[in-house]
């Protein structure tokens, strides 16, 4: 049988069951608004990455404390415990237009630093407070985007879509780790920053090609959601009452707790002071990591639709934290090269999955609530990054990642213990 343009229903079906078992990379930008959301991501991914090594490097060597290296850390995720009221904020606006307003608010705090460092007026303290504010929104954009995209992607493409999404990320680590090191270290704090506004800036105005979801929920339009704190109320009932939702917010909890501090906020300080490397070796370092979680990120894209998600994302977190062990007992620089790399696959192949179970279990209703609560659990890496300061300077870096490793195993083993049904057996 032949429908309007000829071609057969049996041969549209077998080229619909061929996409769901090997999708291309490139089906998600058949979608307009990705053409749109993917630049933008990227733009302002390479902003983040470009100020976490510009600023971590700053305050490590201008105050010579690990201390105040992981305050500084810790400064950027305090917004994780305004996550949920993000969320909340997203699903009544629209995903696209808070995302606009939060990188709109990041172009003027980068836009206001650059302007200090112009000015020869920089002081740890002052980065300290931007750190502050940036860091009362920041932590709620990877969920935010990752609403919009479950948002405007159809369902048969959001594994390629989130995992060619999660490359902005794991690129950004690469060019603008290895860009911000180069520029800071040959021009100084200013005219780096004239790139981070830049990106910042380009990476809202690209969100302006968007447009307006043409079945956006408005909350605030319902009876039964009248207020927002009732609609928090509801979006953490509706995590805490679905078994699969808690399961991985626990996860997502405790990788934030345990391997997100060694791997973001602790670079500076093993490249510095472990590997005794400069400012362009704690690049290499990051770029290395970053490779390795966007070659994850690549073969991920091409997972077909019928995988087994719970359990791809139990194994390799089991994978993932075996691997930090690993980095952790690495004596010099070329081993820390080499093992990021890998724990950088890990990262992919375990959080990804990970951001997919959530979305889609979610629902269009609470999704962007409940990537508010997935952030809130962002608040344990500023708890790890600080208890990791405080034991490095009692028992050394290694001792303290080995322990985070550990500890990592053995709670995703009670984890998968307590949830068994959602997170290994079900199909």
């Amino acid at each position: 049988m032949l429908d309007r343009t000829g071609t057969s229903k049996s041969n549209q079906h077998d080229e619909a069951a061929r996409g769901l078992a090997r999708p291309s990379m490139l089906a998600p930008f058949r979608v307009p608004s990705y053409r749109f959301q993917w630049p933008a991501d990227l733009l302002t991914s390479w902003a983040f990455e470009m100020e976490n090594l510009i600023l971590g490097w700053y305050v490590l060597v201008e105050t010579g404390s690990v201390l105040w290296l992981t305050v500084f850390g810790a400064l950027q995720y305090f917004g994780t415990l305004i996550a949920p009221m993000m969320g909340v904020t997203s699903d009544r606006i629209g995903h696209r237009n808070l995302l606009i307003g939060m990188r709109a608010i990041y172009a003027l705090l980068a836009a206001t630093l650059m302007t200090f460092a112009f000015l020869g007026a920089v002081t740890p303290l002052i980065v300290l407070v931007i750190a502050a504010l940036m860091g009362a929104i920041r932590p709620s954009d990877l969920g935010v985007r990752s609403a919009l995209v479950a948002e405007t992607m159809l369902s048969d493409r959001l594994i390629a879509a989130m995992s060619i999404a999660r490359t902005t990320t794991d690129s950004a680590r690469i060019a603008g780790a290895l860009a911000g090191a180069g520029v800071f270290a040959v021009f100084g704090m200013g005219p780096a920053y004239v790139f981070v506004t830049s990106f910042y800036v380009l990476g809202s105005l690209l969100l302006l090609g968007i447009a307006p979801p043409t079945r956006h929920i408005s909350l605030a339009l319902t009876p039964e959601s009248t207020s927002p704190w009732r609609d928090l109320k509801d979006g953490i009932a509706q995590v805490w009452n679905t078994p699969i939702l808690l399961a991985v917010v626990w996860l997502a909890f405790l990788a934030n707790l345990t391997a997100f501090p060694i791997l973001n906020g602790l670079l500076p300080y093993v490249a510095k002071d472990v590997y005794a490397l400069d400012q362009t070796g704690l690049g290499y370092l990051v770029a290395a990591f970053a490779a390795g979680a966007l070659l994850g990120s690549i073969a991920l894209s091409r997972v077909g639709a019928g995988v087994h998600l719970t359990r791809l994302m139990v194994v390799w977190t089991f994978a993932w934290y075996a691997l930090v062990l690993v980095f952790a007992q690495m004596q010099g620089a070329l081993g820390g090269f080499i093992s990021l790399v890998l724990v950088g696959v890990g990262q992919s192949f375990a959080m990804v999955p990970l951001s997919i179970i959530l979305l889609r279990a979610a629902g269009e209703r609470f999704r962007g609530r409940v990537m508010g609560v997935r952030m809130m659990a962002i608040y344990s890496l500023p708890i790890g990054l600080l208890a990791g300061g405080v034991l490095i300077d009692q028992v050394g870096f290694r001792a303290m990642a080995s322990l985070y490793a550990v500890i990592g195993l053995v709670f995703t083993l009670i984890i998968v213990l307590r949830w068994p049904t959602v997170l290994w057996r079900r199909a």
